[in-house]
């Protein structure tokens, strides 16, 4: 049965108090919607360890450029409900962009260290609007879990950042990025590339998993090791790097060496389609 679909803050925070009263452990999954099987497996996660499980579709402007895929950005409301119903999701809350901001917004999260490097070197405002909104969702929820996808690594370390920061009482989950069977992470804007360019994709995939084999064969110079991986995708002629960097994973800084667990994490673009994933090494 398809759970209830509610758009209004005020109404979100009276049925939730209802469940909080009862003493139910309440998870959140927060999304832009477009839903597929790695939402899908968010979902899951947080069904098997909450009572009530709440699954966010809004899609932000603030965390959008200008040039960026806001207006054409997937919003299968119908289909994304079937896949919170399949999933066991208790409420949706899919806000309209009026219910999120009922007068033009004044105060902002501001990122910083975290977001010096990778996505956010070349997408400005990009984490300030994730972390608004975010917090504004933590605050209308009040959830005791929150379930991000390692796909998006930045933006968790961010997440997990503002709630030690501002003292939240909640904690950040973590799940592991959820593939296609020829490694390709799942997306919702993977809905954009065309056969050529859904055949050169996993190329990604393969790039970051071969750097992952030579820190695991011994490599310590991250330059060297980043040479093999960008080898990979330029032999591609569809895909355009924007970046390819190894990076601490506890707060996102570019190494040197390799020393310990790290990130590999890249963004190409293929035809207008920005792809992003990361792996762990070390």
């Amino acid at each position: 049965m398809i759970p209830p679909i509610v758009s209004s803050v005020s109404q979100t925070r009276e049925q939730l108090d209802r469940v909080r009263r009862d003493g139910k452990r309440i998870g959140l999954v927060p999304t832009m919607g477009a839903l597929h099987a790695g939402h899908a497996s968010l979902i899951r996660r947080a069904r098997q360890e909450c009572d009530f499980v709440v699954v966010s579709i809004f899609v932000n402007p603030l965390q959008f450029g200008p040039s960026e895929d806001y207006q054409r950005y997937p919003r299968p409301l119908e289909k994304d409900a079937a896949i919170c119903a399949e999933n066991g999701v208790d409420l949706i809350f899919a806000p309209e962009t009026t219910d999120m901001y009922a007068s033009p917004q004044m105060t902002f999260v501001e990122a910083t260290h975290i977001t010096d490097h990778l996505c956010g070197a070349f997408r400005p405002g990009h984490f300030r609007g994730v972390a608004t909104v975010v917090l504004k969702l933590f605050n209308i929820v009040q959830p005791d879990f929150a379930y991000f996808g390692e796909k998006d690594y930045q933006q968790l370390c961010l997440i997990r950042r503002m709630v030690e920061d501002f003292n939240l009482r909640l904690t950040i989950v973590p799940v592991p990025t959820y593939r296609e069977p020829d490694g390709l992470a799942m997306s919702s804007r993977n809905v954009y590339l065309s056969p050529a360019e859904r055949a050169a994709a996993p190329a990604l995939y393969r790039a970051l998993t071969l750097a992952r084999e030579r820190i695991a064969g011994g490599e310590t110079n991250a330059a060297t090791i980043k040479a093999t991986a960008m080898n990979v995708l330029t032999a591609e002629p569809l895909i355009r790097i924007q970046y390819l960097e190894i990076v601490d994973p506890s707060d996102v800084q570019p190494v040197a060496a390799v020393t310990g667990p790290v990130r590999i994490a890249a963004a190409i673009f293929i035809g207008k389609t920005r792809l992003i994933d990361n792996v762990s090494a070390g």
